[in-house]
């Protein structure tokens, strides 16, 4: 295993972590049709009829697979910081699609988390 990662590795982990940035999205999807205040047997049958539940699992599943395919030619200390990608990505998608608020204080936040990416990778 290289040290260097190839683009091919780059493109595959950042794809991980958009995969990994959706299934949030899918959550909170799922969430906003949630019946919180049912009893538990009644919010666990909701959520296994929960499209957006069911396919952010199948997702995650999905990912699982491809982050052990990613690992069995990355060194896991040069693929884990790809992580971080999906947490500067989910806020971002959670401000366009569910009107959630970008503050200066995340927006800073989101660069200094690419900016810890770039030094960690590069």
């Amino acid at each position: 295993m290289s040290d260097r990662l190839s683009l091919t590795q780059i493109a595959l982990l950042s794809a991980y972590a958009a995969g990994m940035a959706g299934g949030q999205v899918l959550f909170k999807v799922a969430a906003l049709r949630f019946a919180g205040g049912a009893p538990l047997g009644d919010r666990v049958l909701a959520l296994l009829q929960n499209w957006a539940f069911l396919l952010a699992l199948a997702l995650y599943l999905g990912l699982a697979v491809l982050w052990i395919w990613i690992l069995s030619f990355t060194p896991l200390s040069r693929a884990y910081p790809f992580v971080a990608l999906a947490f500067a990505v989910t806020p971002l998608l959670a401000s366009l699609l569910f009107a959630e608020p970008m503050t200066l204080r995340l927006a800073i936040g989101i660069a200094v988390i690419l900016c810890g990416l770039i030094l960690v990778t590069g």
